[in-house]
C-alpha cells in the first residue's frame, strides 16, 4: 500500500493554471530546433484545394482551421519569423479533404499562384520542417512520408482558439518531462483495465500489454532522425498486444453501443439506447473489414489543460483515457493500409472518454498490473493519488 497526499480535482488545478500568450517561435524553437537555412512550409486541406489560389477560401468563415493556419502561421513566418530564425521557405499548400482521420493524403497539392504541385516530387523532398493544419488528422500518413523522404513536421488538426491560447502555448520542454514521469510509471505494464458504467450497468475492457514499453507523445522533435510530432502533445501510449471485454462507446449522433472485444478487436457492437441503424452500420462495418474493429492504442493524457472542444487537446488532458481503433504504424503497430478490404475504412480512430465528450459513460477506474505491482491510476475521471505522485 501506498501513502499519497490529497490533490485538488482535475478541474481546479486545470482551472487553476495560467499560459503565456501563443508564440509561433517558441514553438518552432521548442518542438524542432531548426537550424540556420533549413527550410519549412505548411500543408492545409480543403474540400476544392484549387480555393488557394489568391488564398479565395479565406471568404469562407466556416474554415476557421485553414484561417488560423494563414493568420497564426504562416503570416508570422513570412513577415518576421523566418528572417529572424534564419530560416527558408514559408510557402503553403492546399491538398484535398480526405474525409476521415489518419487516411492517406492525396499528392496533388496547389498553391496560392494557382500552381498544381505533387506533394511527393515538389513537397516532401524539398523541405526540412513541414506543419500540416488541417480539419483531419495526418499524422499517420505525414510520418510514414516524413520515413521515406526524411523530413520532420508536425500535424495540428482543428486548430482552434483555446488550442493556440493553452495547448500550443505550453513549454514543451515542461510537457515532456512530465510526460517521461508518468511514462515511467506505467511502462512495461502487464495490463491495464478500464472499468466503465453506462445506463446503470458496469462493463469492463482488458488491454493487454504484455510487459511493453510505454511511449509518449511529447511535442519534441529535436535532431536530425524523420519524426512527426502530433500537437498539442502531452499523453502516454501503448500499442496493445490484445484486448478482451466490453467497453460502452458513444457515435457521432450520440447513440450509446456496447463493444463486445474478442481477441484484440471490436467484433459486434450492441445498441444501448439511441438510433439502432446507427449500430447496424458499424455491425456491417466490421463484418465486411474486421479490421476495422482492431484496438491499436491506449492513450493516457498528461497535462493540465482545458477543454477545446477538439479531441486533439482533450485526450491530453490528464484524468481522461482513450482508446483507438484502426491503422497503427504511425505508432509502432503492424496494421497499415493494405490490411484493410477498403481503402476508405484505413482510419486511425481515438475514441475518448471525458466527462465533456462522454457523460453518459462514467470511467470508474483505471486499473494497472506490472508485475507483482497493482494501482489505480484513474477514478471517477481523476487522477488516482499514484498518477499524482508521479508528476508532484
Amino acid at each position: 500500500m501506498h501513502s499519497f497526499q490529497m490533490t485538488l480535482p482535475i478541474a481546479q488545478q486545470i482551472a487553476a493554471r495560467t499560459f503565456p500568450p501563443f508564440s509561433l517561435e517558441r514553438l518552432l524553437t521548442t518542438t524542432f530546433g531548426p537550424k540556420p537555412g533549413q527550410r519549412l512550409c505548411i500543408l492545409i486541406d480543403l474540400e476544392n484545394p484549387a480555393d488557394i489560389k489568391d488564398f479565395a477560401f479565406l471568404k469562407n468563415p466556416a474554415l476557421t482551421i485553414q484561417k488560423h493556419a494563414v493568420e497564426s502561421f504562416h503570416k508570422p513566418l513570412n513577415s518576421e519569423i523566418l528572417a529572424k530564425m534564419g530560416l527558408k521557405g514559408g510557402e503553403i499548400f492546399a491538398y484535398k479533404l480526405t474525409g476521415g482521420s489518419n487516411l492517406d493524403l492525396p499528392d496533388e497539392a496547389y498553391d496560392p499562384s494557382g500552381k498544381q504541385v505533387s506533394l511527393s516530387k515538389d513537397v516532401y523532398p524539398n523541405y526540412d520542417i513541414i506543419l500540416c493544419i488541417s480539419t483531419f488528422s495526418a499524422t499517420a500518413p505525414l510520418t510514414a512520408f516524413a520515413k521515406q523522404h526524411g523530413f520532420r513536421g508536425a500535424t495540428l488538426h482543428g486548430v482552434n482558439e483555446v488550442i493556440l491560447s493553452s495547448g500550443l502555448a505550453v513549454d514543451y520542454n515542461d510537457v515532456s518531462v512530465e510526460a517521461e514521469k508518468l511514462r515511467q510509471g506505467v511502462t512495461k505494464a502487464d495490463w491495464i483495465e478500464i472499468e466503465f458504467g453506462c445506463e446503470g450497468k458496469d462493463h469492463v475492457l482488458r488491454l493487454l500489454l504484455n510487459g511493453q514499453e510505454a511511449q509518449k507523445s511529447h511535442g519534441l522533435c529535436l535532431g536530425d532522425e524523420p519524426d512527426v510530432a502530433n500537437l498539442p502533445a502531452g499523453e502516454v501510449y501503448f500499442v496493445p498486444e490484445g484486448a478482451e471485454g466490453a467497453f460502452p462507446h458513444k457515435y457521432e449522433d450520440g447513440t450509446l453501443g456496447l463493444m463486445t472485444v474478442r481477441g484484440g478487436r471490436i467484433v459486434t457492437a450492441e445498441l444501448i439506447k439511441g438510433n439502432a441503424a446507427t449500430v447496424a452500420t458499424h455491425n456491417a462495418k466490421l463484418a465486411s473489414d474486421p479490421v476495422t474493429g482492431e484496438l491499436g492504442e491506449l492513450g493516457l493524457g498528461t497535462q493540465l489543460l482545458p477543454v477545446s472542444g477538439r479531441d486533439i487537446q482533450d485526450e491530453k488532458v490528464r484524468g481522461t483515457i482513450h482508446v483507438a481503433t484502426g491503422r497503427s504504424d504511425h505508432l509502432g503497430g503492424h496494421l497499415v493500409p493494405s490490411m484493410f478490404a477498403e481503402k476508405s475504412h484505413a482510419t486511425h480512430d481515438d475514441i475518448l472518454f471525458a466527462p465533456h465528450k462522454t457523460p453518459e459513460i462514467l470511467v470508474k477506474q483505471v486499473r494497472m498490473k506490472r508485475g507483482d505491482q497493482n494501482e489505480v491510476l484513474i477514478e471517477n475521471y481523476e487522477p488516482s493519488a499514484y498518477l499524482d505522485s508521479l508528476v508532484a
